[in-house]
């Protein structure tokens, strides 16, 4: 996964048994792997805090208003 942001290089103690699941299960390499992982946990501290935010929102919506679309 190639993307225009600096890369860093690190080096880390992971317990092989761990790397080999996660791979087996990914199909791709050590490097794709631990980058699925860590945006797994992103996306999963975002959700986080969304649902801490669950019914702290007063938000007005039509929502059969909003599902009609718009001529063109």
């Amino acid at each position: 996964m190639k993307s225009s942001r600096k890369n860093k290089r690190i080096t880390a103690n992971i317990p092989a048994d761990l790397l080999k699941d996660a791979t087996d299960a990914t199909q791709e390499g050590i490097t794709e792997t631990l980058i699925q992982g860590l945006k797994l946990i992103k996306r999963s501290l975002a959700y986080e805090k969304a649902q801490a935010l669950k019914g702290k929102l007063k938000l007005e919506i039509d929502l059969e208003k909003s599902r009609e679309r718009s001529p063109r």
